[in-house]
């Protein structure tokens, strides 16, 4: 059954529920037959025992009984015979010759065929004996139960195969659905159901349809994700290019230049102590070269690249000893050294820009650091006890060239970075990446 076409098992189902019909039917017929038998067999006897009663009343021995009753012959649906006193038959009714030497199946008799006492009429010594005989009956019965089955069986063979025909011709919409699916399962995301004319069938090509749609939108934005990707990859690349240069020029020239200028400052400061007008400009000289010094060497450690998202715990743990009025927390739960390399430095990055401008704009004196997993990818949390919103005299929180390219390099990513306000004062930089996993070890 298994093995079968579902149209065939559902013809065989609905088959078998009209054959089970039929046998019902067929048990009921049998009853009806026993009970119509019964009836038949029993009322000829008795308008037989009453004519049999009329006409042996003037009779006074056994030959003349005989001789009243072989006349009769045959009594329908009976048996007639006449015995002695000693019990030996004087005489049988001759065999029915309706339908004669046929007889119907045992098992039909046992189902069906009524029990009767003989009716013994006495006679002197002799004894009239009338026996109900449905043997005529049954055999009725059987040719008519022959020819039932004979149509029950044809009108079985002709709904199995109408039925057959008629779930075939229903279900040849599914030839379509399965090539469809065929076709998707090879990556053809563009194949359509046509609307079927039959309600479910409608349902189950609108419901496909659907369910292509999604899928070509997931291949496009996942086509497009991965263009992103790489665009972003090589504009991190060139931006690390253009760091390194900018980083290499910026000591090149400008560190040069503002070292040498300090050094002449300091000269000038050794060699004038007698003079004021000139020693008090080449002190503020040598103050404002070494302020610019500090800004340079910061800038540079800023645009020179990390050998490795690893070397993260180092690069704070300069940041904290040159910035000791700032209470630097930091909560690491993710090896940093098994990020990809546009996630470890894109959070570098971030970082690198969060606490540069808590340190121009905050006045926070604590920070707190936070990079771990969260139940959509990778979460950095940057937090302060600063001025908070106010903290830009000019510039809304989180509109700052650096940050609005830090926030299109996450996106660029697939992640969202947040700037919100604290409850308790301060700023909540949050930045989430997903779909990041860690280097196996």
């Amino acid at each position: 059954m298994r093995h079968l076409s579902l149209h065939t098992r559902i013809s065989v189902v609905l088959t078998a529920v009209v054959a089970s019909l039929l046998l019902v039917l067929a048990g009921m017929w049998l009853r009806s037959t026993e009970t119509g038998i019964h009836e038949e067999v029993e009322a000829a006897s008795r308008v037989s025992a009453q004519m049999l009663s009329l006409l042996i009343r003037d009779v006074g021995d056994s030959t003349a009984l005989v001789a009243a009753v072989q006349p009769l012959g045959r009594i329908r649906s009976h048996e007639l015979w006449v015995s002695d006193g000693a019990g030996r038959v004087l005489y049988h009714s001759p065999a029915s010759t309706y339908k004669a030497g046929r007889q119907a199946p045992a098992w039909l008799a046992a189902l069906i065929a009524p029990h009767f006492a003989p009716h013994v009429l006495p006679v002197g010594e002799a004894r009239l004996v009338l026996q109900p005989d449905p043997s005529r009956a049954l055999i009725d019965a059987w040719d008519e139960l022959l020819l039932v089955a004979a149509w029950a069986l044809a009108l079985l063979v002709l709904l199995f195969f109408a039925a057959r025909w008629a779930m075939a011709v229903a279900l040849q919409p599914l030839d379509s659905v399965m090539a469809a699916l065929e076709k998707t399962g090879r990556g053809r995301f563009d194949v359509r159901l046509p609307v079927f004319a039959t309600p479910e069938l409608a349902r189950l090509s609108r419901a496909f349809n659907g369910m292509a749609d999604r899928l070509r939108a997931a291949v496009d934005d996942n086509v497009r994700l991965e263009t992103e990707q790489e665009l972003a990859a090589c504009i991190q690349s060139r931006l690390e290019s253009e760091r390194v240069e900018i980083a290499r020029e910026l000591h090149d020239e400008l560190a040069q230049g503002v070292t040498a200028v300090r050094a002449l400052a300091g000269a000038i400061v050794q060699r004038s102590s007698e003079r004021p007008e000139i020693h008090a400009p080449a002190q503020g000289i040598v103050a404002v070269t070494g302020e610019m010094q500090d800004g340079v060497r910061n800038i540079l450690q800023r645009l020179r690249p990390l050998a490795d998202a690893a070397s993260l715990p180092a690069w704070l743990a300069t940041w904290a000893a040159r910035h000791p009025e700032i209470v630097l927390e930091q909560r690491l739960t993710v090896d940093l050294g098994g990020l990809p390399a546009t996630h470890g430095q894109t959070v570098l990055r971030l970082v690198q820009e969060g606490l540069t401008n808590v340190l121009r704009h905050a006045c926070a004196s604590r920070v707190c650091l936070h990079i771990g997993r969260s139940a959509d990818g990778l979460l950095v949390r940057l937090s302060d006890n600063g001025r908070g919103l106010s903290s830009g005299p000019g510039v809304p929180v989180g509109c700052g060239m650096g940050l609005a390219g830090m926030r299109d390099r996450i996106a660029l990513l697939g992640g969202q970075l947040e700037i919100v306000e604290a409850e308790t004062g301060g700023l909540i930089l949050s930045a989430c990446l997903p779909e990041f996993m860690e280097r196996q070890t």
